[in-house]
């Protein structure tokens, strides 16, 4: 639906447009938050006892969140690196990133739950996330070559590439769940979650910032360097998988066990 009005605003191209959507954006704020006031109260579970904070300590799992993080990217990429990139350096249609949106999300609603059948365990997991590591390398391949062509061809790049984009997605998307909950400890989910989620955060923090500044000053270079570090990263994450996996199952230091007894 935002991306059906943010289409409207752009097609009539007013600041009227722009400022009603704005608007319709803030009510709808304020519906979500009557919404989740109505939500019941959660009664606490018990809390395995230890460190404060212990996720800072545990360096494996902090290196599949970075990593993760990286994979990240791909969030600002549709919400503001492609419609850039579309509006400033392809004869595309404005239209077209409102309907690239619909595309993305209609897909996801679609097919998500079965493409994330298929990630079982830590070892699917992370075939998931490199099968769309190689998926996005692809995706920005082809949105690069929409960049000095003639509309046709840039909409039918951009379209493809979205594609790519939305398959890479939900594989990454489905590896990097999985990742998260098994390799967090038992007694201590909430916690971990958090810290593996806060991966989101950072990467619509700092992602616009890398990549206007990767696609607007490098162009279709530009894009290939960003396939390349998604490409990297979505490898990299195996062996740190195992890594944390190996962690997860290590025996305990004869002092601690010597404390527990």
């Amino acid at each position: 639906m935002g991306a059906g009005l943010g289409g409207v605003a752009l097609s009539v191209g007013t600041r009227s447009a722009y400022l009603a959507v704005f608007a319709i954006d803030a009510l709808s704020f304020l519906l979500c938050a009557l919404v989740l006031l109505r939500l019941p109260a959660v009664v606490p579970v018990h809390v395995a006892r230890g460190a404060k904070l212990e996720v800072l300590r545990d360096r494996p799992y902090a290196v599949v969140t970075l990593l993760n993080t990286v994979l990240l990217l791909r969030m600002p990429l549709l919400s503001l690196g492609l419609p850039l990139w579309i509006t400033e350096r392809t004869d595309a249609p404005e239209w077209l990133v409102s309907a690239l949106f619909i595309l993305n999300t209609g897909a996801v609603v679609l097919f998500q739950v079965r493409t994330a059948r298929s990630v079982t365990g830590l070892g699917t997991a992370a075939r998931a996330v490199r099968r769309s590591g190689v998926l996005m390398l692809l995706t920005c391949a082809t949105f690069a070559v929409s960049a000095g062509t003639p509309p046709w061809v840039a909409i039918t790049a951009l379209v493809g590439g979205s594609v790519l984009l939305v398959a890479a997605e939900m594989l990454q998307s489905a590896g990097a769940w999985q990742l998260g909950f098994d390799l967090a400890p038992a007694g201590r989910i909430g916690e971990y979650q958090g810290f593996f989620g806060a991966g989101v955060t950072i990467a619509r923090s700092a992602g616009p910032l890398l990549l206007t500044a990767l696609l607007m000053g490098s162009g279709a270079a530009g894009w290939l360097l960003l396939g390349g570090l998604f490409l990297v990263t979505s490898c990299a994450l195996g062996p740190a998988t195992r890594w944390a996996a190996r962690t997860r199952h290590a025996p305990a230091p004869t002092g601690a066990a010597t404390r527990t007894a």
